[in-house]
Formats: structure tokens, sequence, C-alpha cells
């Protein structure tokens, strides 16, 4: 379900169920300045429904599959109780509202009780009302659910940050390695260098131990 959606849902059935209350308190008024008011209030809260309903439209038919239809089936019983309050709006704006309201409803219903119309003015307002508590129950779960993604999210950052601790340390343990193995390297070129050299002193000796002998056995033949 889209947030955008759920946000103009919500505020659709809070301007429902108060425009439902305001038609009801309207038509108790008797003709005169203070109804005029209180319906020029009503003419602009059914014009922003018209807007809210349009602007669910748009957002429903951006959606995936599954979930436009889901929005759409939404969309269409808003429709139809905004289709409601536009003809109580009617109704409570006539010039004789007290008496045609009544007329109308009990041709409509074929009832004789002057309660229906309040009946199902309350009716209306119960309906809104569950809609507003179902809407509020999807916002909470979106919003716990968001929590939910957050601890995740800090959970990951977290864990990412201890590898990094881990890789750094590990990065500050391979220079010592190479800082030992350099020294390493150092001291075997050392000792090869003083191997070659003596190695070349130990043959000089033998080769002039070998000419001295020569020299000695080449002057005891000539005597």
């Amino acid at each position: 379900m889209s947030d955008v959606f759920e946000g103009y849902e919500r505020q659709y059935c809070e301007l429902s169920t108060n425009l439902s209350r305001k038609c009801h308190s309207t038509s108790l008024l008797s003709d005169g300045e203070e109804k005029k008011g209180k319906i020029g209030e009503i003419k602009s809260g059914i014009d922003e429904a018209d807007v809210l309903i349009r602007k669910m439209d748009l957002e429903a038919r951006s959606l995936q599959p599954s979930a436009k239809a889901v929005c759409l089936s939404k969309l269409r019983e808003y429709k139809s109780d905004l289709n409601q309050l536009k003809k109580e709006f009617k109704r409570v704006s006539s010039p004789d509202a007290n008496q045609q309201s009544t007329r109308e409803e009990l041709m409509e219903s074929g009832m004789a009780d002057p309660h229906a119309v309040a009946a199902d003015q309350r009716g209306r307002m119960a309906m809104s009302m569950e809609r507003l508590d179902q809407s509020s129950d999807r916002i909470r779960e979106s919003r716990r659910t968001m929590l939910e993604t957050e601890e995740l999210g800090v959970s990951i950052l977290q864990d990412l940050g201890q590898q990094r601790q881990t890789l750094l340390h590990a990065h500050t343990k391979l220079h010592g390695v190479d800082d030992a193995i350099d020294k390493s390297k150092k001291v075997l070129t050392a000792m090869s260098r003083r191997m070659t050299r003596n190695k070349w002193i130990v043959t000089s000796v033998i080769v002039a131990l070998i000419l001295a002998i020569i020299l000695i056995i080449s002057f005891k033949l000539s005597h």
C-alpha cells in the first residue's frame, strides 16, 4: 500500500466525518446568516474532498497491479460516499430544506419514521469513523515497519563498522609483516655478502699457499 495514498485516505476520512456532522447540524438550523455560513463551509469541504478523490485516483493508477486493485476498490467506496455527501449538501442548502428533506426521504424509503434521516447520517458517520480507524491502523503498521527497517539498517551499519575496524586492524598487521620481511631480506643480503667476501678471502689464502709451496719446491729442486 502506498504511503501517499494512505495519507490522502486518512485526510478524506477525517473530512468526510466532519462534513457529515456539519450537514446534520446545519439541517437543524433555520434560514439565516449562521446557516449560510455553515453551507459555505460545507461547500468548501466538498470541493476539498473532490480534490482528495482525484489525488487518490492518480496515485492508485500509478501503483503496481496488486496494490492498484485494492486502492481502486477503496476509491469506489469513497466516491460513493462523496456522492452521498453532495446529495445531503444539496438537500441542506435548498431554500425549504427542512420540509423538502423529510418528504424526499420518506418517498425514497417508504418509511414514515421522522428519525430516518438522523439514523442514516449516524450510520454514514459510523462508516466514516470505521474507515478512519482502519486508515490509522494501516498508518501505525507502516510506521512500525519503517521503525523495524530503520533498526535493521542501524544494525547492518554497526556490523559494517565492526568489519571495517577488523579490516583496518588486519591491514596494520600486514604492514608490520611487510616491515619484518624487509628487515629479514636486508639481514640475508648482508649475510650473503659476508659469505661471498669470506669465500674470496679463503680462496685467496689457498691460492697463496699453493704458490708458496710451488716456489719452495722449485727452489729445492734447483739446488
